[in-house]
């Protein structure tokens, strides 16, 4: 009688364990059905809807064309685009582009920031001081800051979100800090980059 528990147990524990390990292969599946549907929409004219939204705007492709001015990141998910440098007294200034990279004069456009731990963030606002953004605070210590910026274009506009991590450490392949490398990292066996991810 006890063999018969123990193996109806150890069957239950086994039944348990397979759909545990076949649950996250069932999960994997999905993103294939998403990129089903992203094959259908890129098949279809977009002329003919306008203000949807798309990442790249016709005719330009932002991470070619714009270079940082002062050696920041370029953040492309706002029009205009913007720079994002840190100072070396390790403020933020943000600098608004035109689609050629000159500067732009801040005109009604609002940016927070927000970063740190998230147990104690520091948040930052902004001020206008010779044509561009300049933080109140510097950011706090640490050389990967999680970082979360909210820009508003306009006063009607709806506020953009954009996540990233501000990775301060130096480039070992170019001139700038890693948040604003303009390196190609995604090659294979790059000399000074094995395990490094941008």
């Amino acid at each position: 009688m006890k063999t018969t528990i123990r193996t109806s147990r150890l069957l239950a524990l086994g039944m348990t364990s397979l759909a545990y390990l076949a649950s996250p292969l069932a999960l994997a599946q999905e993103p294939t059905q998403d990129k089903a549907k992203d094959s259908k929409h890129e098949e279809h004219d977009h002329a003919d809807h306008e203000g949807h939204d798309h990442d790249e705007h016709e005719g330009h492709d932002h991470a070619e064309e714009i270079e940082a001015p002062n050696g920041g990141r370029i953040l492309t998910d706002i029009e205009p685009h913007a720079e994002f440098l840190v100072t070396k007294e390790r403020k933020v200034q943000i600098t608004f582009l035109d689609d050629e990279g000159k500067a732009l004069a801040p005109a009604g456009q609002t940016i927070s920031v927000i970063c740190g731990q998230r147990s104690a963030p520091t948040r930052l606002k902004f001020e206008v001081k010779d044509g561009v953004l300049i933080s109140d605070k510097a950011l706090p210590e640490g050389k990967n800051i999680p970082t979360v910026i909210q820009a508003k274009v306009t006063p009607e506009s709806k506020t953009q979100i954009i996540r990233f991590d501000l990775n301060l450490e130096d480039c070992p392949t170019c001139d700038y800090l890693e948040y604003a490398c303009t390196c190609d990292h995604g090659a294979e066996g790059e000399e000074g980059h094995e395990g490094h991810d941008h």
